[in-house]
């Protein structure tokens, strides 16, 4: 009889704990969060030296890594040689032709100009034959063909002359122009993979994780470095359907840390719905799974100066 009064009395105890437990859980239970800022590289390379570690606070600008990218330096070796040679191409052109192509154009010119005087010659000989009927007619046409064929040659070499004389047309300007401007394009782009070498922190933010140590490969897009923003507190709750219609975008909250029972006020900036795998912030026996889930987004209105919060710690919206 006396186990049978002291079984009960234990049964009693469990179901009182446990009603005093339900009394403390709360519908509305939420995370304290932070903006988080992650750091990668556009470009492949090895880790040579990490000038941060976990935990510190680094400002807007501080570099976090060097990177070293063997590749970078032979295109930039490259890319000053094709703006050399495009340079070079494009003052030619802008200059026009030298003295030496116009004396070998003047030679050519003398010698087309001898080879009409010959024909024209020539021609007024076979003419003179012809109408004394000593050379047949075909004869003379081919003489006379001849004669135009050295017209023709003398003013080619006459209006290569004049253009050799002046600047080249304006086609081939702009094409050496655009040759240049591909070539300086190249090492600008050069430039910028030379600042991907080193990680520079985006905004003051406190270091979390460091995925990499020195010495590994860091892949283009994976993030060697993540951590918080700094002054980017913020509270997020998950609220059932049946309570969400309780809360309001842009109303204020008050809400109490559970162990230290400091209170702090804040203002709901969005209230969205959630995909059911979401990550749910309050007690889950509380929730109905055939509800929908919305979060909230509550930033701090009052001054947390002074405060210390931590990453995923628990707070409460006070009653």
């Amino acid at each position: 009889m006396r186990i049978i009064k002291i079984g009960i009395s234990l049964f009693s105890l469990l179901v009182l704990t446990s009603c005093n437990n339900e009394e403390e859980i709360t519908p509305y239970r939420g995370k304290v969060k932070f903006e988080t800022i992650s750091v990668s590289s556009k470009l492949a390379g090895r880790i040579n030296e990490l000038y941060v570690a976990e935990g510190d606070e680094v400002q807007k600008g501080d570099t976090l890594a060097f990177i070293d990218i063997p590749e970078i330096n032979a295109k930039m070796m490259q890319a000053e040689g094709a703006i050399m040679a495009a340079r070079g191409h494009f003052n030619m052109a802008n200059a026009g032709a030298t003295k030496e192509q116009l004396s070998q154009i003047e030679g050519k010119l003398d010698a087309a100009k001898a080879e009409l005087e010959f024909a024209q010659e020539s021609y007024s000989r076979l003419n003179n034959m012809y109408r004394d009927s000593l050379v047949t007619r075909q004869r003379l046409d081919e003489v006379k063909m001849k004669l135009q064929m050295a017209r023709a040659q003398v003013a080619a070499l006459e209006a290569k002359r004049e253009e050799a004389g002046k600047s080249v047309r304006t086609e081939q300007l702009a094409q050496a122009r655009g040759q240049l401007d591909r070539a300086r394009g190249a090492k600008e782009e050069v430039l910028t993979a030379f600042s991907e070498m080193y990680l520079i922190a985006p905004a003051n933010m406190t270091i979390e994780t460091i995925s990499l140590e020195e010495g590994e490969l860091l892949s283009p897009g994976y993030a060697l470095v993540n951590g918080y923003k700094r002054n980017s507190l913020y509270f997020r709750f998950t609220i059932n359907e049946s309570r969400i219609y309780d809360f309001e975008r842009g109303s204020e909250l008050v809400m109490i840390n559970p162990y230290t029972k400091e209170e702090i006020t804040g203002r709901i900036t969005y209230i969205k719905q959630l995909p059911q795998y979401a990550e749910i912030t309050s007690t889950a026996p509380l929730y109905d799974l055939a509800e929908s889930v919305y979060e909230l987004k509550v930033i701090p209105t009052s001054n947390t100066t002074g405060k210390t919060y931590y990453t995923n710690a628990t707070i409460l919206i006070k009653d």
